[in-house]
């Protein structure tokens, strides 16, 4: 089987990795990728945001399956366009995934449905923000209702603040706001894919979205991983599945916009029960890091059987024991204007780390062969073990032999599930 992945973060990088080992796909293709990507699969140049690129890039290729990674180019539209061109594509249609694109759809879709979810007013001026703010109090959760990678979610007790990430939001273009009651208790995030018809989940993760340690500080798109849970509900998934996922793609089919691909679907185990925060339409990241270094069923094969309707003949996916944690490294001033361009080292003796491999996300290589920085996220780092605590300390100490000036990186991923200190509720 002949692939073609788009993105070039982390994500991807997981992807191409779990891709690379399954024994049914014999040529690897990424676009763009980025320098990790490209010790494993043949790159090639691509504007994620032009989806007509993409199909001529597959018309050149000519893959078995295309793997839509970024939720932009999904919004977008490539996979109605690479579908359209006969190519067989992982990912939802731009109508589908609307389910991203804007979250009060995501609401109208859980009301219909009848998916738990925060109580919530979609606001379009600063007088009806004003109006929700009092009716739900502190601490305010505001939401940019479009794309913000990650980072359009401030969550504060400060009124001015809150306020403040309100206007810039309906500043943009067509911009509106979706304004929430605050939900208490763990997050977990849990991918489950779909063919448009039948669910099947993978393993459930949680990530930590402040920047520095102890959730402080802005929203990120996320600063490490960890799975499983060793705190949650035994039938956890099981209930997911039955009241939020396959609620959320029955209604979409019956909306005429079936889902094909992963829905993420982002909760909080409340005092009052299961909620859902937001609905991704795309593997996570880093959250697809440490899942994906679980995942013992060859990918590829798990990917098309979503991507041609089979998922109802796939067997039982197998998953390999003990725990996986991801840390993430990055630039100097993210989640701000990070700083680009500076040399990474130390990489390869962070791959020689037994049980621990780096991912890449925001990086190149130079012409003289040095990997530098690109992004804000530069890299993940992936430890796994038996137990929790040793997966954290194999991905920390591969951590610590990488080199990149202002660099920053949280300490505390996994910290807590490991002392057993999450409580649910």
């Amino acid at each position: 089987m002949k692939v073609l992945v788009l993105g070039s973060g982390a994500r991807e990088h997981a992807l191409v990795r779990s891709l690379a080992a399954d024994p049914e796909v014999t040529e690897l293709h990424a676009a763009p990728g980025n320098a990790g990507i490209g010790a494993e699969a043949r790159l090639h140049p691509l504007d994620l945001t032009d989806p007509p690129a993409a199909v001529a890039l597959a018309r050149e290729i000519g893959p078995d399956l295309v793997i839509v990674g970024p939720e932009g180019p999904l919004v977008l539209g490539v996979v109605d366009q690479l579908r359209a061109a006969g190519f067989t594509t992982f990912g939802p249609s731009a109508q589908a995934a609307r389910l991203e694109g804007s979250k009060a759809f995501a609401k109208d879709v859980m009301a219909s449905a009848g998916v738990p979810t925060a109580m919530a007013h979609v606001c379009d001026t600063l007088e009806e923000i004003e109006v929700a703010f009092d009716q739900f109090g502190a601490p305010y959760v505001v939401k940019d209702d479009g794309l913000a990678a990650g980072k359009g979610v401030v969550v504060t007790d400060d009124r001015t603040a809150a306020r403040e990430h309100a206007r810039e939001c309906l500043a943009k273009d067509g911009g509106r706001v979706v304004v929430e009651e605050y939900l208490d208790g763990p997050e977990v995030s849990l991918f489950c894919l779909s063919d448009g018809d039948t669910v099947v989940p993978l393993q459930p993760a949680q990530d930590f979205k402040r920047v520095h340690d102890g959730d402080l500080g802005p929203n990120t798109g996320g600063m490490g991983a960890y799975s499983p849970l060793p705190w949650a509900p035994p039938d956890l998934v099981d209930d997911v599945v039955a009241r939020v996922v396959q609620p959320t793609v029955d209604e979409l089919r019956r909306r005429g916009t079936p889902f094909v691909g992963v829905v993420y679907a982002g909760l909080a185990l409340t005092s009052r029960g299961l909620r859902v925060i937001e609905f991704n339409a795309r593997f996570g990241d880093p959250e697809t890091q440490v899942v994906l270094a679980r995942l013992r069923t060859p990918l590829g094969h798990v990917l098309r059987a979503a991507a041609t309707g089979a998922l109802h003949d796939l067997e039982d996916l197998r998953w390999r024991d003990g725990a996986a944690v991801t840390v993430v490294i990055a630039a100097e001033n993210y989640p701000g204007a990070p700083v680009t361009g500076r040399v990474i080292r130390g990489l390869d003796d962070a791959d020689a780390v037994d049980d621990a491999y780096v991912l890449h996300a925001g990086t190149a290589t130079d012409p003289d062969g040095s990997v530098v920085s690109t992004g804000g996220r530069v890299l993940s780092v992936v430890g796994v073990g038996p137990t929790l605590a040793e997966a954290r300390e194999r991905a920390y100490e591969a951590v610590d032999r990488i080199d990149l000036e202002g660099g920053h990186h949280r300490s505390d991923i996994a910290l807590a599930a490991e002392l057993g200190e999450v409580r649910v509720p």
